[in-house]
């Protein structure tokens, strides 16, 4: 059964984790400390991974499912989503550190 945005949101604290499935690999871990984190669990060569989404309710039920979806299309490509977030965020680091380098050499040539 889906996962409501209702029954995220009043998700409890039980003294341990646990976790609310969703569907195709989403759910909504539960931390005994009261956090609660979006998981998408998927296979890669053979082993099972997991990723995660972000905190609950800075990430919608529906934003979550958005992100399952994307990741789910980059396995259907034979791209290891996980990988694919870690390069992006490398690419867009090593982006800016080149743009405030490209600025501050171009402020000290006359």
């Amino acid at each position: 059964m889906p996962l409501l945005e209702f029954t995220a949101r009043h998700a409890r604290t039980i003294g341990k984790n646990y976790t609310l499935g969703d569907f195709d690999g989403l759910s909504l871990w539960v931390t005994k400390a009261g956090g609660k984190l979006w998981l998408f669990r998927y296979y890669w060569e053979g082993r099972q991974q997991r990723m995660s989404f972000g905190a609950y309710p800075d990430v919608s039920l529906k934003h979550a499912r958005e992100r399952r979806d994307e990741a789910r299309e980059l396995l259907a490509e034979n791209i290891n989503p996980c990988a694919h977030r870690k390069q992006a965020r490398q690419e867009a680091e090593a982006e800016v550190k080149w743009g405030n380098f490209r600025s501050a050499l171009g402020s000290t040539i006359y």
